[in-house]
C-alpha cells in the first residue's frame, strides 16, 4: 500500500526508500533529494493509518531514520503530498475546540513546552537565547547575528525614543527587553506564562544591572494593566487561539497610550486558514495554531487598531530552524544523557518538521505594525532596512 501511494504522489524530487524486508523503492526525481530507512513492518501500517500522526511517533519509536537528513525527508513529501484535509464544518469546530486557551488552560499549554530546563533550550540557541525566527539580512550571517538583526529591525519597527515604557507580550528568556533597553534607552515590561522564562529571565536583567528598567511579570495578557507608549510581541501570539484573538487586540488597544505603536511578530500560514499537525499538538505546542492573515486582521478591524504596516519575513525561520538542529546535533548525546533517546527523537523530528515547512513556503513569519492612529508615523520603510555594520552590536550582548 505505501509502495503504491509513493509511486502515485512523489513527483518533485527524488526518494529512496529501504523497506524492512530489504526491498529498495526508488520514487520522482530532482531536487530534494532523500533517503527513508523503514525498519520495522508495523510501522507502515500505523503510517497508513494516522499519517499526520504517525510519521512523528514511529520515528520517536525508533522505527524508522533518514540517512540523508531528516528535514529533507519531510520536505520530499510535504513537497507532493497535501497537508490535512481541507477543512469541513467539523474540522473548524475541532480546530477552534482544540485551541480554547483560557487562563488555566494557557498556563498549562505554556509549563508544557516552555517549562522545560533551560538547559535544553541553551544548547541550540544562540548565546542570547532567543527563541524566534532571526532575520537573515544576509545569507552568511551566523545565527548570533541575525538574532541580533531581527532584535535591530524590531527596534526601528517600534520608532522608540529614550524614555518610552514599552509592554513585551511573551517576553521569552529575555533576550528583546534587554536589547531594547541598552539599545533603545527604554524601560520594558516582559510579561510571561512561564515560570522558568521569568525566572531565568529576571535573573538576566540582575546580571546585566539592567533591573531598573527591565522587569519581568509572570502574568497573563488578560490580566496585565498599565499604559504604554509600545507594545511588542514575538512568537507568542501563536498561542493565544483564534477564539481569543479579538480580546488578544482588545487588550493591546487599551494599554497602548495615545500615539502608541504596537509591532506583532508571529509564525502565520501563506495560504488559507488550517488545522495544526496532530503530533505537534500533542507533543510541542498543545492549544498553538499558526493562523492565516484572513484570521488575523479582522479581529484587529473590530477593536479599532489601525493596521500601519504588514511585512512577510520568507524563509528567514527556515535557516534559524536548520541552525538550531545543527547546534542539537552536535550535543545531541548530551540531551540523550539528560533524558533520553526518545526525546531527542521527538525534540529533533520537532524541529525538522518546521524548517521543512518553512523551506517549502507553507509557513511564513508576519511582522504586522499597529497604532491607535496613523499621524505621526513614518512614511516610508528607508529607515528600517539602511544596512549597517552589526559585529559591534554582536560584541555587545556576547
Amino acid at each position: 500500500m505505501l509502495e503504491k501511494i509513493l509511486a502515485e504522489v512523489i513527483k518533485t524530487g527524488h526518494l529512496t526508500v529501504r523497506y524492512p524486508d530489504g526491498r529498495v523503492g526508488y520514487y520522482g526525481e530532482g531536487s530534494p533529494d532523500a533517503e527513508w530507512v523503514i525498519k520495522e513492518q508495523s510501522a507502515i501500517r500505523r503510517l497508513i493509518r494516522n499519517p499526520w500522526l504517525q510519521m512523528g511517533e514511529t520515528y520517536m519509536d525508533g522505527a524508522w531514520d533518514a540517512p540523508k537528513g531528516l528535514a529533507t525527508l519531510l520536505e520530499a513529501l510535504l513537497r507532493n503530498i497535501p497537508d490535512e484535509p481541507p477543512a469541513s464544518l467539523f474540522t473548524n469546530l475541532k480546530r477552534h475546540l482544540v485551541q480554547v486557551n483560557g487562563r488555566n488552560a494557557s498556563r498549562r499549554h505554556v509549563a508544557h513546552h516552555y517549562d522545560l530546563d533551560e538547559s535544553l533550550f541553551r544548547i541550540f540557541l544562540d548565546r542570547d537565547m532567543h527563541y524566534s525566527c532571526a532575520y537573515f539580512s544576509r545569507p552568511d550571517m551566523g545565527l548570533e547575528e541575525a538574532q541580533i538583526a531581527k532584535c535591530e529591525l524590531i527596534r526601528r519597527k517600534l520608532e522608540l525614543k529614550a524614555g518610552q515604557r514599552v509592554l513585551d507580550i511573551g517576553s521569552g528568556w529575555g533576550g528583546l527587553a534587554l536589547y531594547l533597553a541598552r539599545h533603545a534607552d527604554v524601560d520594558v515590561t516582559g510579561i510571561t506564562l512561564s515560570k522558568e522564562q521569568h525566572r531565568v529571565a529576571t535573573a538576566r536583567a540582575r546580571e546585566a544591572r539592567l533591573s531598573d528598567r527591565v522587569q519581568f511579570r509572570l502574568e497573563d495578557y488578560r490580566e496585565h494593566r498599565g499604559l504604554y507608549d509600545r507594545i511588542v510581541s514575538v512568537g507568542m501570539f501563536e498561542h493565544v487561539g483564534v477564539l481569543h484573538y479579538e480580546t488578544f487586540f482588545a487588550k493591546i488597544r487599551e494599554r497602548l497610550a495615545p500615539g502608541g505603536l504596537a509591532l506583532l511578530h508571529h509564525i502565520g500560514r501563506s495560504g488559507a486558514p488550517g488545522l495544526t499537525n496532530p503530533w505537534i499538538r500533542r507533543y510541542i505546542f498543545p492549544g498553538g495554531y499558526n493562523p492565516a492573515l484572513s484570521e488575523v486582521l479582522p479581529p484587529i478591524e473590530k477593536t479599532g487598531l489601525k493596521v500601519a504596516d504588514i511585512e512577510v519575513l520568507k524563509f528567514h525561520y527556515g535557516y534559524t530552524l536548520h541552525e538550531w538542529q545543527r547546534r542539537f546535533q552536535a550535543r545531541r548525546a548530551e540531551v540523550v544523557q539528560r533524558w533520553d533517546e526518545r526525546f531527542a527523537r521527538m525534540w529533533e523530528f520537532y524541529l525538522a518538521a518546521c524548517e521543512a515547512d518553512f523551506a517549502i513556503g507553507e509557513l511564513v513569519v508576519f511582522h504586522i505594525q499597529m497604532a491607535r492612529a496613523l499621524e505621526g508615523l513614518r512614511m516610508t520603510r528607508d529607515a528600517w532596512y539602511t544596512q549597517r555594520d552589526l559585529k559591534d552590536k554582536v560584541a555587545e550582548s556576547a
